[in-house]
């Protein structure tokens, strides 16, 4: 498969790892511009993280085990499907607001939400994505054999969508985000909550 980039970025290959740097404040969050609490941090909407894809018609599963250093809040390794800049998920291994390890999922049509899934230990984490038709599961492991859902949902996309890895760091000063063992497949899952 041939990959290709939004918002280029310093990329290494060897073996089945990829490093991708994180530049300092990047992102990919739609906010409505709205003030909807008086504290607590409200992400600015930014569309500027680096973004390695590639193209996919039809189902499609795709596995990665992620890892960072965890250093300021909301670093991330992601991945992330989309049809275009108003229309996208990911699936994020994220240092949140409240200093903890976790699975978390932004859902975009228009405007991004934000939802914190479970809190994991240690720096690394697997990821999954399942398409089946316009419907989109992500899916969570720590030793890439046992699956969780952590998000299921719809996505008004066409037959052909983006899908890869996102390196991000939105309010600190950037690092390498770490993708291994990455493997797409075309295929749809008799289950896809399961991912199976």
């Amino acid at each position: 498969m041939e990959f290709q980039w939004l918002n280029e970025s310093v990329i290494t290959k060897k073996d089945q790892r990829i490093e991708i740097l994180a530049p300092a404040q990047t992102d990919f969050f739609c906010g409505s511009g709205e003030d909807a609490c008086q504290e607590g941090f409200l992400p600015e909407s930014l569309c500027n993280a680096p973004y390695y894809y590639t193209e996919i018609e039809g189902d499609f599963v795709l596995q990665v085990k992620v890892s960072h250093e965890f250093q300021d809040i909301y670093d991330s390794a992601s991945v992330m499907v989309m049809k275009d800049l108003k229309c996208w998920a990911k699936a994020c291994f994220e240092m949140t607001d409240f200093g903890t390890h976790a699975v978390v999922s932004v859902v975009t049509k228009g405007d991004s939400d934000d939802a914190n899934g479970c809190n994991l230990e240690g720096n690394s984490a697997w990821l999954r994505v399942c398409r089946v038709g316009n419907n989109f599961a992500f899916h969570y492991s720590t030793d890439g054999e046992q699956f969780y859902m952590m998000r299921f949902f719809h996505l008004p996309v066409d037959p052909t969508v983006k899908v890869g890895l996102l390196a991000q760091a939105p309010t600190g000063q950037g690092g390498l985000r770490v993708y291994e063992n990455l493997t797409i497949e075309k295929k749809t899952v008799k289950n896809i909550r399961a991912g199976k």
